[in-house]
């Protein structure tokens, strides 16, 4: 079992910046990659950003340009950089920790989400 804890979301002025954090409660080499997704109300899950176990990123095509997705295995964290963050980026962000099934993604385990707000 392994538990994912997001921090770092909070309030933002439109074109401000924050750094979110998903720490493991245990190895993220196990998965074939961590992801960071969000939700806002009213609307689907999406995925915003994925780093693949070889290091290939993948972003939505929403926040390509903004957002950096980092890994830091030696303290088994994922990172999302998030600049100039837009009202539209208001959501909860999870991560999650995917393993490879064919030509799609299981997503194994998922964090309890942080509130993201971007406003003036």
């Amino acid at each position: 079992q392994v538990q994912l804890v997001e921090s770092g979301g909070g309030l933002v002025q439109p074109g401000g910046s924050l750094r979110l954090s998903c720490a493991a409660s245990g190895s993220i080499f196990r998965f074939d990659a961590m992801a960071w997704h969000r939700q806002a109300p009213g609307k689907q899950r999406e995925l915003v950003a994925r780093i693949i176990s070889g290091g290939r990123t993948v972003y939505a095509d929403s926040v390509k340009g903004r957002f950096t997705i980092s890994r830091d295995n030696a303290k088994n964290t994922v990172y999302l950089q998030m600049n100039s963050l837009k009202p539209e980026d208001t959501a909860v962000y999870y991560c999650s920790a995917d393993r490879a099934t064919g030509s799609s993604w299981r997503y194994d385990y998922w964090g309890q989400g942080t509130q993201v707000t971007v406003s003036s």
